[in-house]
């Protein structure tokens, strides 16, 4: 009887290796524990960082053509040669009259920062964190 009640409290895990062997229920509750711990902290920040949208410059020949604000979806045309669309916070080259279409395959940039280049069409776009990005959000710099 006492074995049942046993059986009942443990989560039993077969390996191949050793054989059987058991977590308790405590055991059990502490590590779902730590895992939900863990989401609410990952959630926490995301929801911390969100809506706090950068900028990003657009440089053409080493020469400035523009600095666009992350929050607005919108898109951009550069010089007849490239095509970058800003949506969701984000942006990236959606087309590119280069040969490799390289610039196009980048992941897209963000506030925390990130660079697309187009080397045929000397097209650089960075992503810079804005001014509510800097105040608002928090940075950690030491781990304890």
């Amino acid at each position: 009887m006492c074995y049942d009640n046993q059986r009942t409290t443990d989560l039993i895990l077969k390996n191949e290796n050793s054989g059987e062997f058991s977590l308790k229920k405590k055991e059990l509750t502490f590590i779902i524990g730590i895992v939900v711990f863990a989401l609410i902290l990952w959630a926490g920040m995301y929801f911390i960082r969100r809506g706090h949208y950068g900028t990003v410059r657009i440089t053409v020949n080493g020469e400035e053509y523009g600095t666009y604000s992350l929050a607005k979806d919108q898109v951009i045309r550069i010089n007849d040669t490239n095509v970058c669309e800003i949506k969701n916070g984000e942006i990236h080259m959606t087309e590119a009259n280069c040969p490799d279409h390289l610039c196009m395959k980048q992941k897209a940039v963000d506030s925390t920062g990130g660079t697309i280049v187009c080397l045929p069409n000397k097209v650089v776009i960075e992503g810079e964190k804005g001014a509510a990005s800097e105040d608002d959000s928090p940075e950690f710099d030491t781990v304890v």
